[in-house]
């Protein structure tokens, strides 16, 4: 039986970061991103990924995520501009419209309360 040799996973090219969400007196915060110094295509997936490896692969991502010490900036950053692709701060992208949907939901809510309080102290 003829065996192919081992392919190794193939990453696609991480796309250039927009501009930062903030930067504060010591520079901007993805200066500090675990992530920046060798395991970017851990991050975006590559054209075409099988499913099991794309598990695989976010499943890596979000565990340089957790050691990261400007995750909670990356993940607001992710979900302010929005990013549309790649773990950023420890969430897919599904997981980023997950957050979002519940962040527009609970706006509503205290806009629908504020407006209640209004009418009821007027009336």
């Amino acid at each position: 039986m003829l065996q192919l040799p081992h392919q190794p996973l193939q990453v696609a090219a991480v796309p250039p970061q927009r501009a930062p969400a903030r930067e504060d007196e010591e520079g901007p915060w993805h200066a500090e991103a675990v992530c920046r110094r060798d395991e970017a295509g851990l991050f975006f997936a590559p054209s075409k990924e099988p499913t099991a490896a794309r598990l695989a692969r976010e499943e890596a991502a979000k565990r340089v995520c957790a050691r990261c010490p400007v995750m909670v900036d990356c993940r607001e950053h992710a979900l302010l501009q929005p990013e549309p692709y790649g773990v950023w701060g420890g969430l897919t992208a599904a997981e980023r419209r997950v957050v979002l949907a519940r962040r527009r939901r609970r706006e509503v809510e205290l806009r629908k309360a504020a407006a209640a309080d209004r009418i009821a102290q007027a009336g």
